[in-house]
């Protein structure tokens, strides 16, 4: 079962060799893979069961959301914002059960998630607005607000004794990774160039999805 693991994190690295070097050829066969491999390998560990279902939804919604940014990142972008809300939607529902418990820490935690990504999505807010990208503002903050749920969501995992240490640290690592990975695209794209943004938009985006599933597998197999 490990295979669809290794399998996975060698077409990511393939994918960070794809942007470094330009290579449409091999992006287009490394992306796709990751999510692919990720998907085999939480079935055949799982069998999508229960909460395990919808993270499958989620990881099938975030490759169809990869394959259509590959396409155009420009034209595509908001039916590609699109597949990826549904799938932050998908793994939400997953982490259902911690937000349905509250504890002193998670109402702490969603006090300070909530703070750094009001501070970060005005920023970007103002840089589309400054750009006459009105037409973006409101997906953009609909989307920000559903993958901040979703990393409170993970996080929260820490607080739920019912939870194993290895894989609610997983799970909110990943999920904090993919945070980023879309706070750098959308600064990137919106704010200003970062240097080599895009390979650490995916880097992160690939490592942030790789362990969010790798805690799944952890906690539920």
């Amino acid at each position: 079962m490990i295979i669809w693991l290794i399998l996975a994190i060698v077409f990511a690295v393939l994918e960070v060799l794809a942007l470094s070097k330009g290579s449409q050829k091999l992006e287009w066969l490394a992306k796709p893979a990751v999510m692919t491999c990720l998907f085999i390998w939480l079935y055949l560990n799982t069998g999508m069961q229960g909460l395990t279902f919808w993270f499958g939804v989620g990881i099938l919604f975030s490759l169809a959301g990869d394959v259509l940014l590959m396409i155009s990142l420009d034209r595509m972008f908001l039916v590609g914002l699109l597949a990826f809300l549904l799938a932050h939607v998908s793994y939400i529902t997953g982490f259902k059960d911690q937000l349905a418990s509250a504890s002193a820490g998670s109402l702490l935690l969603i006090v300070i998630l909530g703070i750094s990504a009001t501070r970060l999505i005005r920023r970007i807010i103002g840089a589309m607005r400054a750009k006459g990208q009105n037409r973006l503002v409101i997906p953009v903050i609909i989307y920000s607000t559903v993958i901040t749920v979703m990393l409170f969501a993970a996080m929260t995992t820490i607080f739920d004794p019912a939870w194993t240490t290895g894989a609610s640290f997983l799970v909110s690592a990943g999920a904090f990774l993919f945070f980023v990975s879309d706070i750098v695209l959308a600064w990137n794209k919106f704010v200003s160039p970062i240097q080599n943004g895009r390979i650490l938009n995916i880097a992160a985006y690939h490592l942030g999805q790789i362990c969010l599933i790798a805690g799944i597998i952890s906690q539920f197999a």
